[in-house]
């Protein structure tokens, strides 16, 4: 099973946590109840032995903080680094940084980082529909095949912390203006897979992917069949948002929902096998020699 959205922290920045509210505005919307669980890498490696998680791609948060951004990068990369293969990372970048962005996501990716994410616009203070502020970065994206995850939310319906304005049209904004990044709308998309029934739509996300993160505290499991129907069960990939949920609760819902072995094993595996092996190759280590991998 490979878990596609997941967060950790280095553990110096969990003992400092409340300094942190009051220095990066996304990590004060989702942190600043102490009943919000964080992890670190060990934290996580230690539930997916449990759950039964071969591999999990971790990322960090949209920090809007450029220092905290490359302390949890540089975090995740060794991270990733001492996992023989059972973690992949996505780094933690702000888009509104401009070239800096583009900077940092390419150190990453020559770091072995494998993705951009999560991207979080409402609290980093841009606009995914804004061509200009995305393309330095998607530049860089472009440049060595990453993946872009970001944070999405429904239009209607309860409120949660971290939920806000990254809605479908602003998601659809964002694949159309750059049709050719392969990109992972979380929390599936806000409801963006609902709008393919309309033929355009349908058409225009050939590219884009849906996670299943927070899946419990948003939707029945009817939600898997639905969007299996609409978008097929190849665009969507499994992911708990863990430490928030587990992967074990999470899959739960998609044994519930109906769907058959086959899609089953798609949605927890093959999907993401066949995007992490199409997309960016691994970089280089300091040994010369590619860093492991279980895919």
């Amino acid at each position: 099973m490979i878990d596609f959205h997941t967060h950790v922290f280095p553990p110096e920045l969990i003992d400092r946590r409340q300094d942190l509210i009051g220095r990066d505005a996304t990590f004060a919307s989702l942190f600043a109840n102490p009943k919000a669980r964080m992890a670190s890498a060990g934290d996580l490696l230690k539930a997916m032995a449990d759950d039964g998680v071969t591999i999990s791609v971790v990322m960090g948060i949209g920090w809007t903080d450029h220092g905290l951004a490359r302390e949890s990068n540089d975090y995740i990369v060794e991270s990733v680094r001492r996992s023989g293969g059972r973690l992949v990372g996505f780094a933690g970048v702000n888009p509104a940084w401009g070239e800096r962005a583009a900077r940092e996501a390419d150190r990453c990716a020559r770091s072995g980082l494998r993705g951009i994410g999560e991207l979080h616009p409402d609290t980093q203070g841009f606009d995914l529909g804004v061509h200009g502020t995305m393309a330095p970065l998607m530049e860089a994206v472009r440049q060595h095949r990453l993946i872009v995850t970001t944070h999405s939310s429904e239009p209607v319906g309860h409120s949660y912390p971290g939920k806000g304005r990254t809605r479908p049209d602003l998601l659809w904004r964002l694949s159309q203006g750059f049709p050719d990044v392969t990109l992972v709308c979380a929390h599936w998309g806000g409801g963006l897979p609902f709008y393919a029934l309309m033929p355009e739509v349908a058409e225009g996300l050939r590219n884009v992917y849906f996670d299943t993160a927070a899946s419990p505290y948003l939707y029945s499991p009817a939600v898997y069949p639905t969007v299996a129907s609409l978008v097929g069960p190849d665009r969507i990939l499994f992911g708990s948002d863990y430490p928030l949920l587990s992967a074990g609760r999470t899959l739960q819902g998609l044994i519930e929902s109906g769907l058959s072995n086959a899609e089953r094993e798609s949605i927890t595996r093959g999907n993401a096998r066949k995007l992490l092996t199409s997309s960016s190759q691994p970089a280089k280590s300091a040994e010369g020699g590619l860093q492991g991998s279980l895919l």
